[in-house]
């Protein structure tokens, strides 16, 4: 199978008060296509700086390295040209809009996408049938869609609605930031049967964690530990049960 995405020695940094900040110290890592890979480690280690600078946010500058995604140079495109050629991100904190109606909000974003790809856009009878087959599928009211985009939303209700996007959206490849954050056993499943559905031969993902309960629906392929700013480890799905059982202790003996 082919490389979907490969990171070669990725540097980034954020610059605050006392100057720039290196995090990113050199990320090396390959996910072929239909493959669900997991990162994880330890507070601070750089995993959400990794997700960010494959979104495109800006305030992480990319010092050196790549990230070719599908062959192409992922880091000359903006952050709306990385969504029209399949990139998603779901934030580990979602942020709310208010003023901005969900469904409305859905459907801009699912058509500005659609008219990037040369597709035809989605009138309001085809887009609310799919989005109400989404939301069913998630267990989520409809009612939602008539609200402001995650204003009031509880947390679990915040990351269903995030995987409701990449539902409707179709990446072909999906960050998931730390999404089982603050979930119940109930919803920790609705996502993950969300992420599921979408997993095939041309769809691959990265997931970001802190907990092995997630992974137990989710059946990745490869597990990655980061620490101090890069890949130390990486493994089987029987790693998570090692960290699950140690924890970070010897893999952040490896990065020191």
């Amino acid at each position: 199978m082919s490389d979907f995405l490969k990171i070669s020695g990725l540097h980034a940094s954020i610059e605050t008060d006392g100057g720039a900040k290196e995090i990113l110290r050199g990320v090396d890592m390959t996910i072929p296509a239909g493959e669900l890979h997991v990162v994880m480690g330890p507070n601070g280690c750089g995993k959400s700086t990794l997700a960010y600078a494959l979104a495109g946010r800006e305030d992480y500058e990319i010092t050196s390295g790549s990230v070719a995604f599908k062959g192409k140079d992922l880091l000359e495109l903006e952050p709306d040209e990385r969504a029209a050629a399949g990139i998603f991100l779901a934030f580990q904190a979602p942020v709310e809009l208010p003023g901005v109606n969900n469904a409305n909000f859905l459907r801009t974003a699912v058509n500005a996408v659609r008219r990037a790809r040369g597709e035809p856009e989605m009138d309001a009878v085809a887009f609310l049938k799919a989005v109400r087959a989404a939301t069913k599928s998630l267990s989520m009211s409809d009612e939602m869609l008539k609200r402001n985009v995650n204003v009031g939303f509880s947390g679990g209700e915040k990351k269903r609605n995030e995987v409701l996007q990449m539902t409707l959206l179709q990446p072909s490849f999906a960050v998931l930031d730390e999404t089982d954050s603050g979930l119940d056993v109930d919803a920790l499943r609705i996502v993950a049967d969300g992420v599921n559905r979408l997993r095939g031969p041309e769809f691959s993902a990265l997931v970001i964690t802190h907990h092995k309960r997630l992974l137990d629906y989710l059946s990745p392929d490869r597990i990655h530990v980061m620490a101090n700013g890069r890949i130390v480890h990486s493994g089987g799905p029987e790693l998570a049960e090692k960290i699950d059982q140690e924890g970070y202790a010897a893999f952040l003996a490896d990065a020191a």
